[in-house]
């Protein structure tokens, strides 16, 4: 292949895809090479939430910009989008004091979000049972996805309005750069030049820089899912978190009653012991997917996460799920784990072994609220 690029992207998920969108934003000629077939991996795992909401400051601001880029890419093709919004649903006093400070700090964020009474959620979510809910917070600028369909729709944007080169069933073994070019050597011996590379993949990096891979803090976090059958006429509109949710995610942990909260909770329960928080989307075929659980290893130590699908953790989050919202039925028809990668000690992994290779990876959970911003932001440092 004699073709020569300005950038390459290792990667075809979420991060890698939209740091190849901001660099063709910028007229650069640019490839993705992606492992498999389709993604495979975080990117079409994961729940298909963009909230924001969920963040701290810094992240929460790259998830509003990812709101408008999703907004904007949406009117050029359907890519699964709904902006149906969140809401977090309060189940106790404890639970509705932190929606209640959240709020006040949207307010001073600039960040839209409304106050629901209890009479304001029964009424707005099918089946949410009043013996649970107190309250709720709802973020009405939020988006809901079908992260599968939504991935491959935006590759196929981006080849067909923008002039993207995608390679799938393309494995990369080797990565170097000499005299400001730099190279990449797939397994089928293929040599493809360019100016810069960004590796997005966790698998690649492995590949292509053990060494660095193996002494990094990266950490994987395993997730277990669920997916009903589809619900019949039944609609549950937008993201629906509840008070594990609240109990966990970043953005609470802003609130001032935040730690005087956390240290009445028994860090020895099983929601603890297996970081589990129940959430519900309903996907664009009736069905509902509820959520997720996380357990946690060493990156260079994930085989010791196992394969399997622990059956105590899915009858927890279905009995828990249960107690929330009375879908008209919890059959369920799939079940799966996804992996996502994250660092112990920074809130996403950078390292570049020469002047034009780039390693971003391990966005952890952020991965489909926060990569638009991010990647442009990251985008802009690499060229600037």
């Amino acid at each position: 292949m004699t073709t020569k690029f300005d950038l390459l992207v290792v990667g075809g998920g979420i991060l890698g895809t939209f740091h190849a969108y901001h660099a063709l934003k910028k007229n650069l000629k640019v490839a993705l090479l992606e492992r498999n077939s389709v993604p495979q991996g975080a990117t079409v795992r994961n729940f298909g939430q963009v909230v924001p909401s969920g963040m701290d400051l810094k992240w929460q601001n790259f998830g509003r910009e990812s709101l408008a880029i999703y907004n904007e890419l949406h009117k050029h093709a359907d890519l699964t989008i709904r902006q149906n919004g969140s809401v977090y649903i309060a189940s106790n006093d404890e639970e509705l004091q932190l929606i209640e400070e959240l709020y006040e700090i949207n307010r001073n964020n600039d960040y839209e979000s409304v106050l629901l009474s209890k009479n304001d959620c029964i009424k707005k979510f099918d089946g949410l049972r009043s013996d649970y809910c107190k309250g709720g917070l709802f973020f009405p600028q939020e988006l809901s996805v079908d992260s599968a369909d939504m991935i491959l729709k935006l590759h196929k944007l981006l080849q067909e309005k923008m002039g993207l080169k995608i390679f799938y069933n393309t494995t990369v073994l080797e990565t170097y750069e000499d005299d400001q070019e730099c190279t990449a050597v797939t397994a089928e011996g293929t040599e493809i030049n360019a100016s810069k590379i960004i590796i997005c993949g966790g698998h690649e990096f492995k590949t292509l820089y053990p060494k660095v891979f193996n002494d990094s803090d990266l950490e994987v976090s395993k997730l277990q899912m669920l997916q009903t059958r589809p619900q019949g006429i039944y609609s549950l509109q937008g993201n629906i978190l509840t008070g594990l949710s609240v109990r966990r995610y970043e953005s609470f942990s802003e609130c001032p009653s935040f730690q005087k909260i956390k240290a009445l909770e028994d860090p020895n329960s099983f929601e603890k012991k297996y970081g589990i928080h129940i959430l519900f989307k309903q996907a664009l075929d009736g069905s509902v997917i509820i959520g997720d659980s996380h357990e946690y290893a060493d990156a260079k130590n994930a085989d010791d996460l196992g394969y399997d699908l622990n059956m105590e953790i899915d009858e927890f989050m279905i009995h828990e799920a249960k107690k929330i919202i009375d879908l008209p039925a919890y059959e369920i028809q799939r079940r799966w784990f996804g992996i996502y990668s994250q660092c112990k000690t920074k809130d996403i992994f950078e390292h570049s072994p020469s002047a034009n290779i780039h390693i971003v990876t391990g966005i952890g959970g952020k991965g489909m609220t926060g990569s638009g911003g991010f990647s442009k932001f990251n985008i802009e440092k690499i060229y600037a």
